[in-house]
């Protein structure tokens, strides 16, 4: 207890010589709260596969770029501007695959999709309306991709869908990827010191303490916009309270299972990034490659869709991972040490 109390008083005098570092990591811990809040949206929007490409490539070609003036060029300029590049094009043909898709789901839903593009979110629910029991049953005798299954899928989740623009799910990807992009690079500023916030003589913050403000501020921010939201909540999704949060546990595991390892991801990417420069610590960003096939084998996504939308998926996907590698090959190694 004595040791504790010794190492928590130390670590409150450390903030008051590096304050300017840990409000860099806080900010940062800000900038993932946020966007993993607004993917959450996204994903009933847009769904897994354009969520995951689009953001991540946004916060690639955003905060690569910063990362990449922070760390003095310390990756190989010809390399890694060509994967950024590679990634703004597959955010193009993320947009596409999504208006496809949409474009899509209105044939398969015929009037339906139509009917509701002209009555209320609440005439729409009534229309495609089914009695709670008969969920479960409906979903699984459906076929995945048909108009039946987005009909039943749709009455399933809590964030109503059909009928809503486009534009409307890739504002909110967008607005995510922007939010990523700005995590890396505060990151970045907290354990580097760039701009010289702090005094001289005052060490720069090692990555673990400042990984600590990051998922400190990170953890306070969710936990604050998502009590918000259950009170006041938008897009149409259904009011609830902090009670029915806590006596609700349907899925929770897999929410834990998803913040654990998203927290030892991020720690891995800033501990490569203090190594081999955080512009290319971004190709963590490869994730969407394995949630394109939760999304498409397991969850169903594109089932029954048009040659277009699966040949815009493919040149997504193929843009993407060469991005990637690209990123990936235009590693460089840092030498200076800090403490």
């Amino acid at each position: 207890m004595e040791i504790a109390l010794m190492n928590l008083l130390l670590l409150l005098l450390q903030i008051q010589d590096n304050w300017p570092s840990v409000l860099f990591a806080m900010a940062g811990g800000v900038g993932l709260s946020i966007g993993n809040l607004a993917t959450q949206y996204s994903l009933a929007f847009v769904g897994l596969s354009v969520t995951e490409v689009t953001a991540a490539s946004i916060t690639v070609v955003v905060g690569t770029t910063v990362n990449y003036f922070l760390d003095n060029g310390l990756n190989r300029a010809d390399i890694l501007f060509s994967g950024v590049g590679c990634f703004l094009v597959a955010v193009c043909l993320g947009s596409a695959v999504h208006s496809s898709n949409s474009a899509d789901i209105k044939a398969k839903l015929g009037k339906l999709s139509g009917d509701c593009e002209t009555v209320t979110p609440e005439e729409c629910q009534r229309l495609f309306g089914v009695e709670e029991e008969e969920e479960e049953k409906e979903m699984e005798n459906v076929k995945e991709g048909s108009a039946a299954f987005l009909i039943a899928l749709e009455n399933k989740r809590a964030i109503k869908v059909l009928g809503k623009s486009m534009v409307v799910g890739l504002g909110i990807t967008f607005f995510a990827g922007l939010s990523f992009s700005l995590f890396s690079p505060l990151f970045n500023l907290a354990t580097n010191d760039q701009w010289h916030t702090l005094k001289q003589g005052v060490p720069k913050l090692i990555v673990y303490t400042a990984f600590f403000y990051f998922s400190l501020s990170c953890f306070v921010i969710a936990v604050a916009l998502n009590i918000s939201f259950l009170y006041k909540p938008v897009l149409d999704s259904p009011r609830s309270s902090f009670r029915e949060y806590l006596s609700d546990w349907n899925g929770r595991g897999w929410a834990l299972a998803a913040g654990l390892l998203c927290g030892f991801g991020n720690g891995l990417q800033f501990m490569g990034g203090q190594a081999a420069g955080y512009a290319a610590s971004d190709a963590v960003q490869a994730l969407p490659l394995v949630s394109t096939f939760w999304g498409i084998y397991l969850f169903g996504e594109y089932r029954r869709s048009s040659t277009r939308t699966y040949a815009l998926l493919v040149g997504m996907l193929v843009m993407f991972t060469v991005a990637v590698g690209l990123l990936m090959a235009s590693a460089g190694e840092r030498e200076t040490r800090f403490t």
